[in-house]
C-alpha cells in the first residue's frame, strides 16, 4: 500500500439488495487484483468479508466489512455492505465514507425496497455510481429488457459501457464499447484473452456505441460540439468525458459480469480507477464549529488541519473497541492527540489499522481520503469527529433508525442475570439499532430490533461472544385499566385474635377523570371522623391498589378518589389498618364504577409498492387500524394509520410476505382507548389464569 497521492486512492462502497452477490462481486475483486490468494466463497464459508460465524452460519452479510487492493498502482478500499432490511442501517451510515459505489443489480430477481432505499441514500450522499449487472451465467430472457425497468424505478439515467457476449450458461465475456474490444473468458478461471469484436456482435456494438455516443454528447456542452462537428474523438476524451458525467451524476454507466465465475470483473475494477471519484475529486465537505456554531468547510487536502469522522464501531470482546473513520483532511500519527468535537474532550490515537477482512494492517500514519481503524478510544461512539483542537469541526452525524420489531428478555439462568445487559451494552456500542430498556409497567427487559432475523442473531452473537443466553417472548402489552362511572364504597378491617387487634374504616367516592390526568386524592373529612395521621396511610392503600389493578392486574389510571367518611379505634387502629381499609375500599368502589380495559394504540407508517396497497391496507383492516391517510412517494405508497399495539407484535415478517420484502414501517406510541369488551374478557380471562397458575406455582 505504498500508495498515497489522493488522486490515486478510491473508496468504492459495494451496495445493493440482498442476494445480488455483493459479498462474491467482492472476493472476485480482491482475487482479481492479487489481494487474497484464493477466491472466497459465501457458500462455502470461506468469504474473507463475511467472516463472522453468524454471517458463515446465515449466508447473509450482517455489517459492512472492508479490505482494500492495488489495481494499476490505484489503491483501492472495498467496503461491502449489509443489502437485506433488517441490517441496512449498518449500510446507510457507513455510505458517508464512500467517494463512489459499485451498485450491483441481479435483473433475474428485479428490484426490492432496500435496493430503492439504497439507492435514495446514495443519491442523498451525492454518491457517483457504477452499475454493475451480476449473475449473467444464471437463466434469464433478455438482459436489457430486464434492465430498464429497473432503471426506471430507480428513475436513474444508465448508459451501457459494455455489451454481453453470451447469456446464461453461454455467458463468456463482455465487449468494452468505448474501446471496441472484446475480452472473451475461460471457463471459471478469470482467464481471459482480448480480440476485436466477434462478426456476429459487429452491427449491435457499433449501433450501441453510437448510443453511447450520442448519451454523452447529451451531457457534455464541448463533445457535443466536436461530435456534431464530425471531429475524430479519441478514446481518452471519450473516458474522460463519461468520467465527468459520472461525477457529476449526469450518467451512471452500465456494466455486465459474473462474480462466482470471474467474468468481467478486471474491466470493472478498470472503471472503477477511470469513472469513480478520488478524494480530490470530492468537494469540500460541510460541518460546524463546535464551539461557535458556525459552518465550516473543509477540503480533503493534506495539507489542511487534521479531521476525520468516526462511521463505525466494532467491539471485540478480547481486542477491545476498534474507532473505523475516513480521514478527511490533513493526517494524524499514531500517538498523536486530537480533539473530539461532539464530547469537546482530548482522545490519545494509539494503534492504528487498515482493515483486511478479520485481519488487522498496522499503519502508523493515516492521511486524507483514507479509511482506518482507532483502537480503544476512550469516549469515542460511532457518528463523533476527531479534529485538530486548534481548527475544529464537527460533520453531520448518523440517521437514526426506528426499532420494528421487540420480544421480551428472560435470562436463562441466574449466572446470566448479569451477562446479559452486560453483553447488549457492549452491542449496542457497535449497532445502535440495538435498543434495551426495562417496561416499568410489565417489568420486563424488551429488546428491540430492526427485524425478527435482526433480533435472532443479536441472541446469537450475545451467546458467541459473551456467554449469556436468554429466552426470547412475545412482549407483553401494557393494557391499563379505567372507570367508566363514579361509586361510592366501604372499606373496612376488623380484626380481632387476642391481644392488639386491626381496625380501619372508610368511606371512598370514586370517579373518572378526563385521559391522561392520572390520579387526584381528595380528603372530605370533618369531626375527627378518621384522625388526621391514618389519611396518608388510606391514600397509600389506594395508590398501591391502583398500580396492582382490579379487573385483570393493569395500573388504573384516570380517576378521583375522595374520601368522605370513616372510623377509628383508640387501641387497634394503625397506619397499616386504614392503608388495608383504603385499599378495600377502592377495590369495592371500582367493582360497581363500570371498569375497563384501555389499550394502547400506536401510530404507524407503512411504505409500501403500489401494487401492494389493497393487500396491505386489507390487513391493517383486519388489525382493526384506522387509516389517516396516504401519500405517494415514487412507485410507493405510505399508509399513514393508528393500530392497537397488540396487533402489530409480530407485524414485520407478516408484511414482509404481504409485500415480498419490499414493505417498511415505522411505529411510535400514540394513546390510549378503551378495549373492545369482546376483547377485553379475553385479557381478564387471561390474567385470571395467570394469577391461578402464579399462586399454584408458589
Amino acid at each position: 500500500m505504498a500508495v498515497t497521492e489522493l488522486e490515486k486512492l478510491r473508496n468504492v462502497g459495494i451496495l445493493g439488495q440482498g442476494g445480488s452477490g455483493k459479498s462474491s462481486l467482492g472476493e472476485a475483486m480482491l482475487f482479481a487484483a492479487g489481494a487474497t490468494q484464493r477466491l472466497g466463497r459465501v457458500q462455502d464459508g470461506t468469504s474473507v468479508f463475511d467472516y463472522e460465524p453468524e454471517e458463515i452460519k446465515h449466508h447473509v452479510s450482517i455489517s459492512t466489512a472492508f479490505h482494500s487492493l492495488l489495481w494499476k498502482k490505484y489503491s483501492v478500499t472495498l467496503a461491502d455492505t449489509p443489502g437485506y432490511a433488517a441490517f441496512l442501517a449498518d449500510s446507510i451510515n457507513c455510505a458517508r465514507a464512500f467517494g463512489g459505489a459499485v451498485f450491483v443489480l441481479n435483473p433475474s430477481a428485479g428490484l426490492r425496497v432496500e435496493s430503492e432505499r439504497l439507492w435514495t441514500v446514495a443519491n442523498d450522499n451525492k454518491l457517483s455510481r457504477l452499475l454493475f449487472i451480476n449473475k449473467m451465467d444464471h437463466e434469464q430472457a433478455d438482459v436489457i429488457e430486464r434492465i430498464e425497468p429497473l432503471l426506471s424505478v430507480l428513475e436513474t439515467k444508465g448508459v451501457y459501457l459494455q455489451l454481453p457476449i453470451g447469456a446464461e450458461t453461454d455467458f463468456r465475456g463482455i465487449v468494452d464499447l468505448p474501446s471496441m474490444r472484446a475480452y472473451l473468458y475461460e471457463g471459471g478461471s478469470g482467464k481471459f484473452a482480448e480480440s476485436d469484436v466477434p462478426a456476429e456482435l459487429q452491427a449491435t456494438a457499433e449501433d450501441m456505441r453510437r448510443q453511447l455516443m450520442d448519451t454523452v454528447a447529451e451531457v457534455d456542452d464541448e463533445f457535443l460540439e466536436k461530435y456534431l462537428d464530425g471531429a475524430e474523438l479519441s478514446l481518452e476524451e471519450l473516458k474522460k468525458t463519461i468520467r465527468q458525467a459520472t461525477l457529476q451524476r449526469k450518467i451512471f454507466p452500465i456494466l455486465y459480469g459474473s462474480a462466482t465465475h470471474q467474468i468481467g470483473i478486471p474491466q470493472l475494477l478498470d472503471a472503477v480507477i477511470d469513472y469513480l471519484p478520488s478524494p480530490a475529486d470530492d468537494v469540500e465537505l460541510e460541518g460546524r464549529n463546535p464551539i461557535t456554531g458556525e459552518v465550516e468547510k473543509r477540503r480533503q487536502d493534506d495539507s489542511r488541519p487534521f479531521s476525520a469522522y468516526v462511521f463505525k464501531t466494532m467491539v471485540d470482546p478480547f481486542a477491545g473497541k476498534l474507532s473505523v473513520m475516513r480521514v478527511i483532511s490533513g493526517k494524524i500519527n499514531s500517538d498523536e492527540s486530537c480533539y473530539n468535537a461532539n464530547k469537546q474532550s482530548k482522545e490519545k490515537i494509539g494503534h492504528m489499522f487498515r482493515l483486511q477482512g478479520k485481519k488487522q494492517e498496522a499503519v502508523k500514519e493515516a492521511s486524507a481520503g483514507e479509511i482506518v481503524a482507532a483502537a480503544k478510544l476512550k469516549d469515542v461512539v460511532s457518528g463523533d469527529t476527531l479534529c485538530d483542537e486548534k481548527a475544529p469541526i464537527q460533520y453531520p452525524g448518523p440517521v437514526h433508525f426506528s426499532p420494528v420489531i421487540s420480544f421480551a428478555l428472560e435470562p436463562k439462568s441466574k449466572a446470566d442475570e448479569e451477562k446479559v445487559p452486560q453483553g447488549l451494552h457492549r452491542m449496542m456500542e457497535e449497532d445502535s439499532t440495538i435498543e434495551l430498556h426495562r417496561d416499568e409497567e410489565t417489568r420486563d427487559f424488551i429488546l428491540s430490533g430492526m427485524g425478527q432475523q435482526h433480533i435472532e442473531i443479536v441472541v446469537e452473537k450475545l451467546k458467541r461472544k459473551y456467554s449469556a443466553e436468554v429466552v426470547l417472548k412475545v412482549p407483553k402489552v401494557p393494557y391499563k385499566e379505567t372507570i367508566r362511572g363514579s361509586a361510592n364504597a366501604q372499606g373496612k378491617l376488623k380484626k380481632q385474635s387476642g391481644g392488639r387487634g386491626q381496625y380501619g374504616d372508610t368511606w371512598l367516592k370514586i370517579e373518572p377523570l378526563p385521559h391522561g390526568k392520572g390520579f387526584e386524592f381528595i380528603d372530605q373529612i370533618v369531626g375527627g371522623a378518621i384522625p388526621r395521621n391514618y389519611i396518608p396511610a388510606v391514600e397509600k392503600g389506594v395508590k398501591e391498589a391502583m398500580a396492582g389493578g382490579v379487573i385483570a392486574g393493569y395500573p388504573m389510571v384516570d380517576v378521583r378518589v375522595t374520601l368522605y367518611d370513616g372510623s377509628y379505634h383508640d387501641v387497634d387502629s394503625s397506619d397499616m389498618a386504614f392503608k388495608i381499609a383504603g385499599s378495600m375500599g377502592f377495590k369495592n368502589a371500582v367493582e360497581k364504577a363500570k371498569p375497563v380495559i384501555l389499550e394502547p394504540i400506536m401510530t404507524m407508517e407503512v411504505t409500501v409498492p403500489d401494487e401492494c396497497m389493497g393487500d396491505v391496507i386489507g390487513d391493517l383492516n383486519s388489525r382493526r387500524g384506522k387509516v389517516l391517510g396516504m401519500e405517494t412517494k415514487g412507485h410507493t405508497q405510505a399508509i399513514k394509520c393508528r393500530v392497537p399495539m397488540s396487533e402489530v407484535l409480530k407485524y414485520a415478517p407478516d408484511l414482509r410476505s404481504l409485500t415480498s420484502g419490499r414493505g417498511e414501517f415505522h411505529l411510535e406510541f400514540s394513546h390510549y382507548e378503551e378495549l373492545p369488551p369482546h376483547l377485553a374478557e379475553k385479557v381478564i380471562k387471561q390474567a385470571k389464569t395467570q394469577g391461578t397458575e402464579h399462586h399454584a406455582a408458589q
